[in-house]
C-alpha cells in the first residue's frame, strides 16, 4: 500500500510529493524545493522515516517543479524520469529559471524517458503513466490504481484546469487529455494536483466548470 507525504514548496506553491510503502522505497514526484530550508524539511523527512529513493520522476518541464532536481538527484544518487516528450523542453530552462528568481537552478540530463501506459516501479508498488499534453509536451498524469489516486501535475485542479497559454500548451488538447485519460477513471478516485487542494474524479465532473 502507498502512502502519500505531501510538501508544498517554492515561490509557486507546488506540491510536491513522496510516495513509498512497506519496503520503505520511495520515489518523489517533482522537485519543486528550492530554498535551504525547503531541501532540509526533504531530506530530514526522508532520513527520519527511514526511506530508500530509488527515483525521481518529473510530471512536467516547466521550472517551478523541476528546479531542486540536480540537488535531488545529487543528494541521493537517483535517476531522474520524464516523459520522452518532455526533453526539448529542458532547453533553455536556465534562462526561465532566471527570470522567476531561481537563480541556483542546474539542469539535469534525464536517465530514464517513459512513455504512455508504462509502469513506474517502486517496493512493492507500480504507478501508471498517462500521458496527458495540453498544458505542455510531456506532461503525465501517474495513476496508482490498487490505491485509487492520481497525481496530475498541471493538468487537472481543484475545480479548474492548467493554463493552457504557454509555449506547446494547447486548450482543445487539455480538456480532450482530461476527459479521454482521467475522468473514465473511478469518481472516487483522490486527485492530487500539482498546485492547491486534492479532490475527486467525481467532483470535477460534477462541478469542473471548464469541462462542462
Amino acid at each position: 500500500m502507498i502512502t502519500l507525504k505531501t510538501f508544498i514548496f517554492n515561490s509557486f506553491q507546488v506540491n510536491m510529493y513522496l510516495l513509498f510503502d512497506e519496503t520503505k522505497e520511495c520515489i518523489i514526484v517533482d522537485a519543486a524545493c528550492d530554498s535551504k530550508q525547503e531541501k532540509t524539511k526533504l531530506t530530514n523527512y526522508i532520513s527520519e522515516n527511514q526511506l530508500k529513493p530509488v527515483q525521481l520522476v518529473i510530471t512536467h518541464p516547466h521550472i517551478d517543479h523541476v528546479v531542486g532536481m540536480k540537488f535531488i538527484c545529487d543528494y541521493y544518487k537517483i535517476p531522474l524520469t520524464i516523459h520522452k516528450e518532455a526533453s526539448p523542453l529542458f532547453v533553455g530552462m536556465r534562462e526561465y529559471a532566471a527570470l522567476f528568481g531561481f537563480n541556483e537552478y542546474e539542469n539535469v540530463e534525464p536517465s530514464q524517458w517513459v512513455t504512455e501506459e508504462e509502469i513506474i516501479q517502486f517496493g512493492h508498488s507500480e504507478l501508471n503513466i498517462r500521458y496527458t499534453p495540453g498544458h505542455v509536451d510531456g506532461s503525465m498524469c501517474l495513476y496508482a490504481a490498487k490505491e485509487g489516486f492520481v497525481i496530475t501535475g498541471d493538468v487537472l485542479f481543484y475545480e479548474s484546469i492548467g493554463r493552457s497559454d504557454l509555449p506547446t500548451g494547447n486548450s482543445n488538447t487539455l480538456i480532450t487529455n482530461i476527459k479521454n485519460k482521467l475522468l473514465v477513471l473511478p469518481d472516487n478516485t483522490i486527485v492530487y494536483p500539482g498546485h492547491g487542494p486534492s479532490t475527486t474524479i467525481g467532483n470535477e465532473k460534477r462541478n469542473n466548470p471548464y469541462l462542462e
